[in-house]
């Protein structure tokens, strides 16, 4: 019986009991194209429902949780094309095909468990195809559980002609004979005592060939793609607990040299300036990384459910907007940071060309422009951050996507090379074996030789599977590239701060002089105190009766004064 109404936009609601009275055949509702906006509690109550067709009913937001209660089915819901948030929560068990295509506001599902004879889904979202992948149907679980031993009858079974496995006088079926076999022999050590399990009601209808050795599989389309497969955001176990080391590492490094620079009452210098902005790009990228050990804590297991509001919501944009930005002022700061060690050597006899405040200002705005551009370009449609599940911007699909992405690993890979090609000569310029100690000079080009590496260790590995993404032709999964991210993208961030300011010893003095503004290290700061101005005192005396210093003496004067 079939009953079909459409095309009314008056209706906005279907009541309680609204089918009640109809006769007792298999009903299929065809309600589409409608008013529809809400399906009241008991709508469907008395009938038994074939298909429940609700498809372009472009209003309809909300079946309550009890609509399907009091009604038997349905074995097909189509709820394509409508504005439902979520599904009832009872009546779905019955369920063999479901329909929801264009249905953008259904981005979250109800427990797998409702699902339990769900044969057929086409959904909106791939990431729901996650949730059914190792879903088996109820009867399908029970059937693999018993028939563990059946692969060999199986096989035997395939082989046989077509013709005599359709024919019913001569196909007397395996699970017949064998199930005979049992009740005459009682034999309970059989591997086939299914009398212990089911009776003959609940046995009836059951084909061998067809319910087992041809089990029904539950496919669901469209499958998810290679950006976004069935797994957690950081996919793997020791990326979920390591990220949370990283971004602590690198919020309380960057915050403290944040907190020690700006409170510091010694004048802010062209480094001071310059390592304030490296330690906020810093801090951002711990962001980053927090926002994203978070959410993944947060959607464990269940990521399918949470895949959409994630990354179609401002969570996603946030956190893309923070690493793209984070990544390209810290890059841009460094580079400016190791130009200047480089000019501040290399002219250090013509205090005229000294880089003075006044100077570094403009460039660094100019640095925190670009950086802000450069990451707001995905939020109006060039690339995108809602492509993966870590909102980095991956989207190559049009040519402008992919020029956006080339540009960035192509400024970060000069950049690189400014950085490498500026250490080299700031090497060269302080190395003078008459003037120099060569413990001295190992120590300096030790010193280097850590900046650049951990430079490198972040640039090369991102950008050159990057690169080779950019150009369509990947080298590695997106499952694979989160031990990237983890492991190597925010290595600067963790050791940009221990390399430019922890580590070095008027940090260390500011620290301590912070410190015991508060009470604590009094002793140990005023050390400091009084190292610091007995060595003013000791270059004031000195810079009025000492001849000139040659300059690669002052060179390695200016550069230690940098490194400590």
């Amino acid at each position: 019986f079939q009953r079909e109404l459409c095309d009314n936009l008056r209706m906005t609601i279907i009541p309680q009991n609204a089918f009640q009275g109809m006769n007792n055949e298999s009903l299929t509702l065809k309600l589409y194209k409608n008013g529809f906006e809400d399906i009241h509690s008991h709508a469907f109550n008395g009938t038994k429902l074939n298909q429940l067709i609700l498809k372009d009913n472009k209003n309809l937001r909300r079946i309550h949780n009890d609509a399907l209660r009091g009604a038997t089915g349905p074995d097909v819901l189509d709820i394509s094309s409508t504005a439902l948030e979520s599904l009832p929560s009872y009546g779905l068990e019955a369920i063999q095909v479901l329909n929801a295509t264009s249905s953008y506001s259904l981005k979250r599902l109800p427990p797998l468990d409702k699902f339990s004879s769900l044969l057929e889904a086409v959904l909106t979202y791939p990431s729901h195809c996650c949730a059914f992948r190792n879903l088996r149907t109820e009867k399908q679980n029970l059937l693999l559980s018993i028939f563990d031993n059946f692969s060999k009858e199986c096989e035997s079974s395939m082989r046989k002609p077509t013709n005599e496995m359709l024919d019913d006088s001569n196909n007397t079926t395996l699970w017949s004979a064998e199930r005979s076999a049992h009740i005459a022999t009682d034999d309970e050590n059989s591997p086939y005592s299914y009398s212990t399990i089911f009776d003959d009601s609940e046995m009836a209808g059951f084909d061998f060939e067809y319910d087992f050795c041809q089990p029904k599989v539950l496919t669901c389309t469209p499958e998810p793609d290679a950006f976004n497969p069935c797994e957690d955001i950081l996919g793997y176990s020791f990326l979920r607990v390591l990220i949370w080391f990283i971004n602590i590492l690198a919020i309380a490094g960057n915050f403290t040299v944040l907190l020690v620079l700006l409170t510091s009452h010694y004048k802010l210098t062209v480094p001071r300036f310059l390592m304030c902005n490296l330690s906020f790009a810093d801090f951002c990228m711990g962001l980053y990384l927090l926002l994203i050990a978070s959410v993944d804590a947060q959607t464990s297991g269940q990521y399918y459910n949470h895949a959409i509001d994630w990354q179609t919501g401002s969570g996603c944009s946030t956190a893309g907007f923070f690493t793209v930005f984070a990544s390209e002022l810290s890059v841009y700061t460094l580079t400016v940071i190791t130009v200047e060690r480089w000019h501040t050597i290399t002219y250090a006899m013509q205090l005229d060309r000294k880089l003075r405040l006044r100077h570094a200002v403009p460039i660094m705005l100019g640095g925190w422009l670009f950086s802000v551009g450069i990451a707001l370009l995905p939020l109006f449609g060039v690339s995108s951050y809602m492509k993966v599940s870590i909102c980095l911007p991956m989207d190559i699909e049009t040519g402008l996507s992919q020029a956006y992405i080339l540009l960035i690993l192509v400024l970060n890979v000069v950049a690189f090379v400014v950085i490498c090609a500026c250490y080299i000569k700031i090497y060269i310029a302080v190395q003078n074996p008459e003037l120099v100690a060569a413990n001295k000079d190992t120590k300096v080009a030790k010193r280097m030789a850590i900046l650049i590496f951990t430079d490198f260790t972040c640039m090369a590995p991102i950008s050159f599977f990057a690169i080779s993404a950019a150009f369509k032709v990947p080298l590695i999964t997106v499952t694979n590239s989160k031990i990237l991210l983890v492991l190597f993208y925010p290595v600067n961030s963790c050791a940009n701060p221990f390399l430019y300011a922890i580590f070095t010893k008027a940090f260390r003095r500011d620290f301590f002089l912070l410190m015991s503004k508060l009470g604590c290290c009094k002793s140990r700061a005023e050390l400091y105190r009084m190292n610091y101005f007995s060595a003013y005192n000791s270059n004031c005396k000195n810079g009025g009766t000492a001849t000139a210093p040659s300059k690669a003496s002052q060179a390695l004067l200016l550069l230690s004064a940098l490194e400590k």
